[in-house]
């Protein structure tokens, strides 16, 4: 901004460049006493570098009159008109007498000879204008274009602009003119640029026309040039408005949301620009109110400048800074309305003082406008932008607080989708993760790892699911699953029916029957929520539907049996390398109702690897699904691997970066129960059997070590082969497992499943089973083709090894 020189400005300076005499209209001017600038170089003084007129003139050692780029003692920056005078020194010196500038007098006339064309001219114009000649040689120019050029007419009469200036964009005009002299057209120009005699940039608008005579020959041309700054940064506040509709809020992160923002304000009218975001939303919670007594902290969550490398910045990104009671930032956050100041006010000093590294960085970029803008939506302040200024000369304006108002504005909506966004995926991961398992378990029956991938942040999260569940008699029970739909109502869905294979599998079901059964869930869920309550909810996606495939999987007998649901099949890798997609029945997607699936039993070497995942693994919407089976495929071609690392190096190979589904991926390598480890019985249904059973388990618990065992399993052994002997059917077989724990089962051929029951006093049975629930840890009843086994585990005796002697 330009300001009125005190009559009294006076400075003198040395041939050194350092302030010899320094005035009381100075010291009003710019703030100094002088016993703080005497002695010290004037260059310090200075906001902008001097027009390049104003250096020729220097240079030259004759008068100059320039406009002058200042800086007050309170780092605000402004613009004065002023004249340097040479004055004679007995040293041999040149000392400087700096005054301020005496007014423009009227327009400049031509010498004689030239009045004819400068008649045709507007002398009086309160714009610049410029009259040449046939050879484009200046004739005459007014006083506001002398001003502007930083030279007077007498030194620039004769010349062409390249010859007065020899520097671009005046190529580009001389080249202009000597157009329309050669064509006697008219030529509009406009150009943003620094003219010699200022110390700023403006919008240029040119009329560049011929002079022509009676007879309508070109005798020369002039030139008419209209200051248009007003309107260049006017059309730019509608392009940087355009702009931010176009390019903030692309994604639902808040991060980046507010990053564009930093972006479109730096590159149409910012210098550098800051956003703060309450710690509370930066996190993706629920923005608390901003108390009016305390101390506000906020988190840097963008920053960008027009120079490399964000150089003014004093708190780096990601990191949280307080704003301080009273400060303008905390008023701004609390009014919630945006304010403008100038570097220099008395609240801002403050601010700017309360960090050294702050008032430093003011003091070296010379920033000397900011406007604070509170980022606020639906009612709600959730940070706080500034914009500030150092490179641009002109202050802001309220035209500009009003474009930061309106950009920050639609910002700020961006902003609260994303961080409501981003809560509500953080809620459905939080529950599908609470709905998937932790760790992998220990089992004796195989090593299993595996990988949960939510899909990329541009989607909710899906309904996929696995588990592993330890069934009796050291059987292992496998599930993937995956929900139709995405987000919490998915989730929620996920859990019902992980719950469901959970309470399905306890029961032993065969995987054919327990998908029956689970097909039953889905179709029960669908008709409890009904097609009001999926209107009503936000996350259904329509009706109740899921894919799954489930495996059971025996050590003893290393046969594994497996169904699927509409699920995609599992891959099977054989100790040799060997990979093949195991043919199932596909089945039918659970929630179709009134179709049968269909088990398939395999029998598997030790060490072979089981690969179950859901569709998002190996789908893609750019690629067909057996491309993605196919890199599958490749990828699992070394069963010796870590488990681990074969995760890995799947989850690499296969999906895209930035998966539109959820992933699951479950490797389960096979082992075998040792021999050694299992002892097998067939009994004949006689009472005198009883007797023989408890003598060969003890004698088999001793080889075992298991002593401290012996009482105990004797007793279960005896109850549960009576109860076959007494009501069951041949055939009668025990078998006696020690895994992880000590595993008790006597098989008979009756389908006829017992019950707990407490006995009556006078009862002289009905105690067999209770007996045994007491004593054991687990125990159960499982149908097969064969009948039912009863079974009951024990955990083994802490003073025994696992390994026999």
């Amino acid at each position: 901004m330009s300001v009125p020189v005190p009559e009294d400005f006076a400075v003198v300076i040395d041939a050194g460049g350092a302030v010899m005499v320094w005035s009381p209209g100075a010291r009003r001017l710019l703030g100094h006493e002088p016993a703080e600038i005497v002695g010290r170089p004037a260059a310090g003084l200075l906001a902008a570098d001097l027009p390049a007129s104003a250096l020729r003139h220097l240079a030259d050692g004759g008068p100059v009159t320039s406009e002058v780029a200042l800086r007050h003692r309170d780092g605000d920056r402004f613009v004065v008109r002023l004249r340097g005078t040479p004055l004679a020194d007995a040293g041999g010196g040149r000392p400087w007498l700096v005054t301020g500038a005496a007014p423009t007098s009227g327009a400049a006339r031509a010498e004689p000879g030239a009045e004819a064309l400068w008649d045709l001219t507007l002398a009086q114009l309160p714009v610049p204008v410029a009259v040449y000649d046939r050879e484009a040689r200046l004739v005459g120019a007014n006083a506001v274009m002398a001003q502007v050029m930083g030279m007077t007419v007498a030194e620039m009469r004769g010349k062409t602009l390249w010859e007065i200036q020899p520097t671009p964009p005046f190529d580009e005009y001389d080249r202009l003119q000597r157009q329309v002299l050669r064509t006697g057209e008219t030529v509009f120009h406009e150009d943003y640029a620094k003219a010699p005699g200022q110390t700023r940039e403006h919008a240029w608008s040119m009329f560049i026309y011929p002079l022509k005579d009676e007879s309508g020959t070109v005798q020369g041309l002039a030139s008419a040039v209209f200051d248009t700054t007003e309107e260049y940064w006017a059309r730019r506040r509608l392009v940087v408005l355009n702009d931010a509709g176009l390019r903030i809020g692309s994604t639902l992160d808040v991060t980046r949301t507010v990053e564009e923002l930093a972006e479109v304000a730096v590159d149409g009218f910012a210098d550098f620009v800051t956003v703060d975001l309450l710690d509370s939303v930066a996190l993706g919670d629920e923005p608390r109110p901003v108390p009016p007594g305390e101390p506000v902290t906020v988190r840097r969550t963008a920053q960008r400048s027009v120079l490399e490398g964000v150089p003014e910045s004093v708190v780096a990104s990601g990191d949280t800074t307080v704003y301080p009671v009273g400060t303008p930032p905390s008023r701004t956050l609390i009014a919630g309305r945006g304010t403008r100041h100038a570097a220099g006010e008395p609240g801002m000093q403050e601010w700017i003082r309360s960090l050294e590294a702050r008032a430093r960085a003011v003091h070296t970029y010379m920033i000397h406008s900011v406007m604070l803008v509170p980022l606020r939506a639906r009612g709600v302040t959730l940070g706080l932008v500034h914009f500030l200024r150092h490179r641009t000369a002109e202050p802001f304006t309220e035209d500009d607080l009003l474009l930061a108002e309106e950009i920050v504005a639609r910002a700020a909506v961006s902003v609260d989708n994303a961080r409501r966004y981003t809560g509500e995926r953080r809620t459905a991961l939080a529950l599908q993760r609470s709905l998937l398992p932790d760790q992998p378990r220990d089992l004796a029956a195989m090593e299993v790892a595996y990988r949960y991938l939510p899909a990329g942040s541009g989607v909710d999260v899906g309904g996929d699911w696995f588990d592993v569940i330890p069934l009796s008699g050291a059987r292992v029970a496998l599930v993937v699953g995956d929900v139709v739909g995405h987000g919490v109502h998915a989730s929620a869905t996920m859990g019902r029916l992980r719950t469901a294979v959970r309470t399905l599998a306890d029961v032993d079901l065969a995987p054919d029957e327990l998908l029956t059964q689970l097909d039953d869930v889905v179709l029960r869920l669908d008709r409890e929520e009904g097609p009001e309550a999926r209107g009503r909810s936000q996350d259904a996606s329509g009706e109740v539907g899921a894919t799954c495939v489930y495996a059971v999987y025996d050590p003893v007998s290393r046969r594994c049996c497996m169904a699927r649901a509409g699920h995609p099949p599992p891959a099977l890798v054989r100790p040799d390398g060997g990979v093949r997609f195991l043919d199932l029945p596909a089945g039918p997607p659970l929630g179709l109702g009134g179709l049968p699936f269909e088990s398939v039993e395999v029998e598997l070497d030790e060490g072979s690897l089981l690969a179950f995942y859901t569709d998002g693994l190996v789908e893609a919407a750019d690629r067909d699904i057996d491309v993605g089976l196919a890199l599958l495929h490749q990828a699992l071609s070394d069963p010796a691997a870590p488990l681990e690392e074969t995760c890995d190096q799947v989850l690499r190979a296969v999906p895209r970066d930035r998966p539109g589904d959820d992933i699951v991926l479950m490797l389960a390598r096979t082992a075998a129960l040792d021999a050694g480890k299992v002892r097998t019985w067939q009994l004949p249904r006689d009472p005198a059997a009883v007797a023989g059973a408890r003598q060969m388990v003890g004698e088999q618990l001793a080889d075992w070590g298991l002593t401290g065992a012996e009482f105990a399993t004797e007793l279960i052994v005896s109850e549960l082969v009576t109860n076959a002997v007494r009501y069951g059917a041949d055939p009668v077989v025990l078998r006696l497992i020690r895994d992880s724990t000590l595993i008790c089962e006597v098989s008979d051929g009756s389908s006829t499943a017992p019950h707990l029951r407490r006995a009556r006093v006078f009862d002289e049975g009905g105690r067999g089973l209770m007996l045994v629930a007491q004593i054991a840890d687990r125990w159960g009843t499982r149908q097969i083709p064969t009948g039912k086994t009863i079974w009951a585990e024990q955990a083994l005796p802490t003073e025994t090894p696992l390994d026999p002697p």
